[in-house]
């Protein structure tokens, strides 16, 4: 049908107009990291959340109420997950995945690669993208827990304290994690001779 009277219309302007200032508000008393690009877990409150707005709107099967309601607990829920993972690392384990090294010191790491689904060719797009043409001159390509990659160059990398943990202990030559710190990982980003 194209349409069904004016009422509807009405309607959907009225609740829809209602049921966002509602998220507004609480997205707005929940605090920046409600809607953070995090995890996972923040694009399914993030979708879930565009949903309950679009029922709200448009369903007649939904009071505002109810919607309501459900935003609430949306925004709640994410509150209460971010404030747990917070404060206790096995949450933030099932919260977040750790960011991981994909390529280091000219050596691409096929083994992570391989977990997280990503091609060679997405590394060098990333590293194409932050302006470079080889990847001689990167230090690393970090897989961040939000899906996005970081290219990071040689002169613009001192210590790598800010790289996953593992990073800093891969051996000069296969690339393997070092069990144990070896001398000289405090300079392991300067760039090769």
């Amino acid at each position: 049908m194209w349409f069904d009277g004016w009422s509807n219309v009405w309607r959907v302007i009225a609740v829809g107009a209602a049921a966002y200032l509602v998220m507004v508000i609480e997205l707005r008393v929940s605090g920046k990291r409600t809607l953070a690009k995090m995890s996972a877990f923040d694009l399914v409150v993030t979708v879930a959340l565009g949903s309950v707005l679009a029922t709200i709107a448009l369903s007649r099967d939904v009071s505002f109420i109810e919607g309501s309601v459900a935003i609430t607990l949306l925004v709640t829920a994410q509150w209460a997950v971010s404030w747990l993972s917070t404060r206790t690392r096995w949450a933030a384990r099932v919260v977040r995945a750790d960011a991981t090294a994909v390529f280091h010191r000219g050596d691409f790491d096929d083994e992570a690669m391989a977990r997280a689904r990503l091609l060679r060719a997405e590394v060098d797009q990333a590293i194409r993208a932050s302006g470079y043409g080889d990847r001689e001159r990167i230090a690393a390509v970090v897989l961040e827990t939000d899906g996005s990659l970081s290219v990071i160059p040689f002169e613009r990398c001192s210590s790598g304290t800010a790289l996953p943990s593992d990073t800093a202990r891969r051996s000069q030559t296969g690339g393997s994690p070092v069990a144990t710190d070896t001398k000289g990982d405090d300079e392991w980003c300067l760039m090769q001779t």
